[in-house]
């Protein structure tokens, strides 16, 4: 039998986010060794060994089948493995750790602004210098695959070690491939977005490996862990409708109405107060609008969707 094995972010933003997402779901996350350790535990969810590591060490074990589960940045996963859809999944967008990939040149080039003019650009780049125009970037594989998809091939790719918007300016590189959340450092840098250099609009993620070895012990922590996630998930978009008397069958079966017994039900929250309103008005009331943490279905969706690939993969 082997223990479900998950992979945190070890420090930074990316780091206390992911812990507050999983803190709200009902886990939380215990540190061995102090802030300086590598390992930890999540509280709640004893059947899983906790490994703290950068995020591109992450997407990396992930792709390989080092651990089970992750918590990534979709542009890792996509930079890092040939095939994604082979080697892991995308089971929730945890919506943070937003930003975009994009190609970026320097703002003086007032007539470089799309990718088919960076191509003229480097063409004529090449005539005057004798050599291709160098892209810096640290997204390797999504560079090359954009690059060949918007036919542009006058340039050369430079793996950047360091700050990458910082390459135009020291002459490293011509052109950049990077990351950025709202602009303001590629600014800084007398840089400009193309307009159609977005490559790929990502943030952070739970992801799956297809490639790790999962059995009935892992996949059982990786439900249970699921289960409480979409129940948190449920609870935010519902409230609980309760009445002092029974409720018309008309309203039990009103529009996105789920209804738990003659006197209460749960409805989308947008549609409480009007619900509530109506049950009052059809002398059922008085009607008490209440919200939950969690709220638990028999069957996770997330996790029968992640089965379901990794035995198509299998």
């Amino acid at each position: 039998m082997t223990r479900l094995t998950i992979a945190i972010p070890s420090k930074g933003r990316l780091k206390d986010n992911a812990e507050a997402w999983l803190s709200k779901a009902g886990f939380k996350l215990k540190q061995a060794g102090g802030e300086r350790g590598y390992t930890a535990e999540l509280k709640g969810l004893p059947e899983a060994d906790v490994m703290l590591l950068s995020a591109r060490e992450i997407a990396q074990g992930l792709i390989d089948g080092t651990f089970h589960l992750g918590v990534t940045g979709e542009d890792l996963l996509n930079d890092l493995s040939p095939n994604l859809s082979a080697d892991a999944q995308v089971i929730k967008r945890l919506e943070f750790g937003g930003a975009d990939v994009v190609v970026a040149v320097p703002a003086a080039w007032l007539d470089v602004n799309t990718m088919s003019e960076l191509e003229a650009a480097g063409a004529l780049f090449r005539q005057r210098h004798g050599r291709r125009m160098k892209v810096a970037t640290k997204y390797m594989r999504l560079t090359r695959n954009f690059f060949a998809q918007k036919s542009v091939g006058e340039y050369r790719l430079v793996e950047s070690a360091g700050a990458t918007e910082a390459a135009p300016s020291s002459g490293q590189a011509e052109v950049i491939v990077d990351i950025t959340s709202t602009g303001a450092t590629l600014k800084a840098n007398g840089l400009k977005v193309l307009d159609d250099g977005v490559i790929l609009k990502s943030q952070a993620a739970l992801a799956g490996s297809l490639k790790a070895g999962w059995d009935e012990e892992s996949l059982g922590g990786l439900q249970k862990l699921l289960a409480s996630i979409e129940a948190h998930e449920a609870a935010q978009d519902k409230k609980f409708l309760l009445a002092a008397n029974s409720i018309p069958d008309s309203l039990l079966k009103g529009e996105g109405v789920e209804a738990i017994s003659a006197t209460s039900i749960l409805v989308p929250s947008y549609l409480a107060v009007e619900t509530a309103r109506k049950i009052a008005d059809s002398g059922a009331g008085p009607v008490s609008i209440t919200s939950s943490e969690f709220i638990f279905d028999q069957e996770s969706p997330a996790f029968k969707g992640f089965v379901t690939n990794l035995t198509s993969a299998a």
